[in-house]
């Protein structure tokens, strides 16, 4: 397995993010769901924005993604997706480890509240979830989402390195 930078070949990229994010069909709102989940043009503008995508190669094959944003005091962790019938096999576990290896700073992921998958991911891997009095607040600060997902969403913390 091999982890590297990959925002330069976003067609990959969104192959994945598109066929794992069926797993949300269903389970988010319906209004907050797209079809197709990511536009190419939507990950265009995350790049632009600043998320860094790394991926996961496995045989030359691009296994899965993960993003990283830095937003003013922190590090977001966005757009983490792995090949459907990958997930649990370490894939999304690599990603986030390295990702957390090159930050020393708190790390903050959004996701939606009723993914409790996604949840126990990042719990499993050292993410604590915030007070729901706080992510509203954190929503607004450090993404630009509408209300609604904001209202529909969970934040999870990781302290990082230098914040003990």
């Amino acid at each position: 397995m091999n982890i590297q930078p990959c925002s330069h070949d976003l067609l990959p990229i969104l192959s994945i993010i598109n066929a794992a994010a069926e797993a949300y069909r269903g389970v988010i709102p319906p209004d907050c769901w797209h079809d197709p989940y990511m536009s190419l043009a939507e990950l265009e503008q995350e790049v632009a924005a600043g998320v860094a995508f790394w991926g996961l190669e496995e045989d030359g094959v691009l296994r899965g993604v993960m993003g990283i944003q830095p937003v003013r005091d922190v590090d977001l962790i966005r757009h983490a997706y792995v090949t459907p019938g990958l997930q649990r096999r370490g894939v999304g576990g690599a990603l986030i480890k390295h990702l957390r290896q090159r930050s020393q700073r708190r790390m903050l992921v959004g996701t939606w509240a009723a993914a409790g998958w996604a949840i126990d991911f990042y719990q499993r891997h050292g993410f604590v979830l915030v007070p729901a009095t706080e992510t509203p607040e954190l929503l607004r600060t450090y993404w630009a989402i509408p209300d609604r997902q904001i209202h529909t969403s969970v934040v999870l913390t990781h302290p990082g390195t230098s914040a003990g």
